[in-house]
């Protein structure tokens, strides 16, 4: 049985995708995190047409607990961002080390922890914005929140697979310098 040290060819085009969407995703994610800051300003500069706007639609809103309660929203979600840039980075990273045929290197159980330690991050913002929905359905709004246990299982699957690929770099090294 022959091994390539590079993907087959019916993967290639998979990882080709993967790069392309990975990439989109950073430049999103990025974009997305510059309008959060945009619309945080925005919230001092127009503070009095929201707080107007918000004490005069039916059903009423309280202006006074809703704007710094978005404002704190929005500044927690800058990290998150950043977070999300990290977890992509690092994918991207691993996708190239597939790319040219060697994945089982110790660069990678990093990235995948670092990765990990991301999604740890955001499913805990994530809780908390969760509080601040209560926050904002207190103040007259009618935000739905969800919350589902399939991040928490992939912060754990990562922190395994970061486990397995160090376990299996170091069995890889040792049996390298056997040979």
């Amino acid at each position: 049985m022959s091994t390539s040290p590079h993907p087959s060819a019916s993967s290639a085009p998979l990882l080709r995708i993967s790069r392309v969407l990975i990439k989109l995703w950073l430049v999103l994610n990025g974009l997305t995190g510059l309008l959060v800051v945009v619309m945080l300003l925005a919230s001092f500069f127009f503070e009095p047409t929201f707080q107007q706007f918000f004490s005069t639609r039916p059903p009423r809103i309280d202006p006074g607990l809703l704007i710094p309660t978005l404002r704190l929203a929005m500044l927690l979600a800058l990290p998150m961002f950043a977070f999300i840039h990290v977890l992509l980075s690092r994918l991207l990273s691993i996708i190239e080390t597939v790319r040219v045929g060697d994945p089982f290197v110790p660069e990678n159980a990093v990235r995948l922890t670092s990765i990990a330690w991301c999604l740890l991050a955001v499913q805990l913002l994530h809780l908390v914005f969760g509080a601040m929905t209560a926050l904002v359905n207190a103040a007259g709004s009618n935000v739905v929140w969800k919350h589902s246990g399939t991040g928490w299982v992939a912060v754990v699957l990562l922190f395994v697979l970061a486990r397995v690929f160090q376990e299996g770099t170091r069995m890889r090294t040792d049996l390298q310098e056997v040979i």
